[in-house]
């Protein structure tokens, strides 16, 4: 059989998908997964409150808050996901404000949700 031969990776990839071992590990994980995403949403919901105040306070069209709320998950999940903090964070979210600014966002209303929601400070210059 050559290395590459298909019949071996289909083989594989069946083994890997037996759905009914998939379902017990699934069944054994699901209680504390629940739990996780219980809190989780709690905080979501939280956090994208807080982004909507910031717009409004900010004078942003309504027609625009699907996109700064999609900058908060992507800070919420630079934070709380991946836990980074400080400058690490600082210069993770000035990638992201780099993008949703090229993307037609103004750049002084994605500063005040990283800092006001996130508490996270701009980069220190190098």
């Amino acid at each position: 059989m050559a290395h590459n031969d298909p019949t071996k990776r289909i083989a594989n990839w069946d083994i890997g998908f037996d759905t009914a071992r998939i379902k017990g590990v699934l069944d054994l994980k699901r209680p504390k997964m629940f739990e996780h995403v219980q809190s989780q949403f709690v905080s979501i919901g939280s956090m994208e409150l807080q982004v909507k105040q910031v717009c409004d306070a900010s004078g942003v069209s309504v027609i625009q808050y699907p996109f700064y709320l999609d900058f908060g998950r992507e800070m919420w999940h630079i934070t709380h996901e991946t836990e980074m903090s400080g400058e690490s964070a600082a210069q993770e979210a000035a990638v992201l404000i780099a993008k949703w600014t090229a993307r037609g966002l103004t750049q002084a209303v994605l500063q005040a949700v990283r800092t006001d929601v996130f508490n996270v400070s701009a980069p220190v210059a190098p």
